[in-house]
């Protein structure tokens, strides 16, 4: 029903919380599914062993990936890391790990696939950004820098590819019950409750059920350069 059967698609960071979500989903959805993974393995779909932040592995893995399923119509940057701090105590070496990986990361991940995207007129990419980087978040001004960045990057992406029909969109999840939310006191979370409006996390499968939206050539077909903001209107 979306047009995503036995479309190749890759989704960066796929063996775990979102990741591993939108994986699932797009398998059920009928899709060939990769994925990349630094250390444990998902449970579905094809998954290598590659690091977003060297240029060269997402190359060849790209390569691999085309070899082994075809031609990827879909690209999901989803791999991101945080390492939160007050602005007056952040480390150089905090905000240069956090921009390798969610910034330029996420272009070593979509670059090596937009020629063939746009020779074959036909291809979907869907970045993944966060709250944080609409609104800004205390203690993560390198994580709201790099997830307002792709914002950007989609933005000047849809601009540049509509031309050859290819689409480039954002996903911007609010607080979500993944690994990166759990260490956060229960006291704080009630806090955050507060503060949106469905009372309540999101969960990783309605994050997922967005990013597919956002891929498929039917649903959203006229839908490029948007922002979908998925985050129980937590907007405040």
């Amino acid at each position: 029903m979306l047009g995503l059967e036995g479309k190749v698609i890759f989704v960066s960071g796929g063996n775990r919380g979102i990741g591993a979500a939108i994986v699932n989903l797009l398998e059920e959805m009928g899709a060939k599914v990769a994925y990349n993974y630094r250390s444990g393995k998902g449970e579905k779909g094809t998954g290598y062993v590659a690091n977003v932040t060297d240029p060269e592995e997402m190359t060849q893995l790209m390569a691999q990936i085309e070899q082994d399923l075809g031609p990827i119509y879909g690209v999901v940057c989803n791999a991101g890391i945080t390492r939160d701090a007050l602005a007056t105590k952040l480390t150089t070496s905090d905000w240069n790990e956090v921009v390798d990986t969610n910034l330029t990361g996420v272009w070593n991940t979509i670059q090596p696939n937009l020629a063939g995207m746009y020779e074959r007129k036909e291809g979907s990419v869907v970045l993944v950004s966060s709250i944080v980087g609409e609104r800004g978040n205390i203690g993560q001004i390198n994580y709201a820098a790099t997830k307002g960045a792709v914002i950007a990057m989609a933005k000047t992406l849809a601009q540049e590819g509509a031309r050859y029909k290819v689409r480039a969109n954002v996903v911007a999840p609010g607080f979500i019950e993944t690994d990166m939310t759990k260490p956060i006191p229960e006291p704080v979370k009630e806090k955050i409750y507060a503060q949106i409006p469905m009372r309540r996390f999101g969960k990783p499968e309605e994050i997922a059920w967005a990013v597919v939206y956002m891929l498929s050539p039917v649903a959203s077909s006229f839908v490029t350069g948007h922002v979908l903001s998925v985050n129980g209107g937590h907007y405040m």
